[in-house]
């Protein structure tokens, strides 16, 4: 009896997202789509630093070689304060490019374009007090 081979429907889809939560910004690569994606890629059109400056954040492993992403899956990095990243004059503008395979090893790209000015002008509220970034 042969066996019928069964094949997924859908396919894997990445997105890359700056998310601004009470104050801190945050870089998620997820894979909004319904298969696996693999050998995922983020480039970035430019350079920025989060954590107070100290790390260069487009050269971060998770950026060059994730290697598996799961369906539903997602990688959240922080990135910095938001105080912070915008005392320290860090670019506004960033575009992160994806690429990514699926199981047929079908390449995908994309680019998001992300403006992190929105959230110079949030407020937030902690347990013990109300923030405003300058």
């Amino acid at each position: 009896m042969a066996q019928k081979k069964v094949t997924a429907t859908g396919r894997p889809e990445v997105i890359v997202e700056i998310l601004f939560d009470r104050g801190m910004l945050s870089i998620s690569v997820r894979n909004i789509g319904t298969r696996a994606a693999k050998n995922v890629e983020v480039s970035f059109d430019r350079s920025f630093t989060g954590l107070g400056g100290s790390r260069e954040m487009p050269s971060l492993s998770l950026f060059k070689n994730l290697e598996f992403l799961g369906p539903a899956r997602e990688i959240i990095t922080l990135l910095d304060t938001s105080a912070s990243y915008f005392m320290r004059k860090q670019p506004t503008t960033i575009s992160a490019r994806v690429s990514y395979l699926d199981a047929e090893d079908q390449k995908y790209e994309a680019t998001m374009n992300h403006n992190l000015e929105i959230y110079r002008e949030l407020s937030w509220a902690s347990s013990t007090s109300i923030h405003e970034v300058q």
